[in-house]
């Protein structure tokens, strides 16, 4: 049991040297080569943490949306609308590490990936949306000028369903018939 409280602890020792790392990149004013590193190692971590919030936003209104559905199947109230969290556990290397973002971007990334999940954004707005947000953070808060792609995986799946649906316009211009140049 008490490894259960150590490693609470060491998460949230963790969490405040993130948010320690980001407040160290977004104040620093130098423009040595390993400021500019920093910077875009903590522009590609802040998307990753996008990312992952987008999805969350996405999962927990699904989970939200069936537990209120069934709340009221009981008659009962509708759980508490989930929320963003500033910090994430990301994959970086090999092993997890915690990312902060100020609320307000996990907020607004969060909100994007819940109206994507109601269908009240489509794929191609969650996309623009999204790398809004992240220019916006990378740019002015981050200072690091080069574009970090956010949503790779909705991109590609945009792309594929895109190319499916060449294939079959394709196809359906084929006909039954003979063509006339090969009689």
């Amino acid at each position: 049991m008490f490894s259960l409280f150590k490693s609470a602890d060491e998460s949230e020792v963790l969490k405040k040297r993130a948010k320690q790392a980001y407040e160290k990149v977004t104040t620093s004013t130098s423009s040595s080569v390993e400021a500019q590193n920093l910077r875009r190692g903590m522009a590609l971590l802040c998307c990753a943490h996008l990312d992952k919030t987008f999805i969350a936003g996405a999962e927990k209104t699904a989970d939200w949306q069936q537990m209120s559905a069934f709340a009221a199947a009981k008659g009962g109230a509708a759980p508490a609308l989930p929320k963003a969290e500033e910090f994430q556990k990301v994959r970086s290397g090999k092993s997890d590490i915690w990312v902060y973002i100020p609320i307000k971007y996990a907020e607004r990334a969060f909100l994007y990936g819940a109206k994507y999940q109601r269908t009240e954004m489509s794929s191609e707005q969650a996309i623009v949306s999204m790398q809004q947000l992240a220019d916006w953070i990378t740019r002015s808060e981050i200072a690091y000028e080069t574009q970090v792609i956010v949503l790779k995986f909705l991109r590609e799946e945009l792309s594929q369903a895109d190319k499916q649906a060449d294939v079959q316009e394709d196809l359906a211009g084929f006909s039954d018939e003979e063509p006339d140049n090969l009689a």
